[in-house]
């Protein structure tokens, strides 16, 4: 998996958060002036995915989103916290990721 890779450490990635659970690192085709992938270390699907023991785990990951969107100036504009779940929703990695977007006025509904 690519984002076990950028997790450990095997494929260089601009990384803007760490902590024990979690990397945040800039997506290579970002939406948005900012546009951060939140991603747990230990490999998980989807969210789709995650059984109810591992729902800490996924609001650790809301926080870390929240902490990053802090960090870089977006908190008091707005931005998104997406999750897709399969190819429908555009996910393209099978790997929970969480994606942080902002720095722009975005369109509703998504499109």
């Amino acid at each position: 998996c690519i984002f076990c890779k950028i997790a450990a450490g095997h494929i260089p990635a601009k990384i803007v958060y760490e902590d024990d659970l979690i990397v945040g690192f800039e997506d290579i085709n970002p939406q948005g002036p900012v546009h951060v992938l939140m991603i747990p270390r230990e490999h998980v699907g989807n969210v789709a995915s995650v059984e109810p023991a591992g729902a800490e785990l996924v609001g650790k990951l809301v926080l870390a989103g929240a902490e990053v969107a802090r960090d870089e100036g977006i908190e008091e504009t707005g931005y998104r916290l997406v999750l897709n779940v399969g190819p429908h929703a555009g996910e393209s990695v099978p790997h929970l990721h969480l994606h942080v977007i902002g720095g722009r006025q975005m369109a509703w509904p998504p499109g």
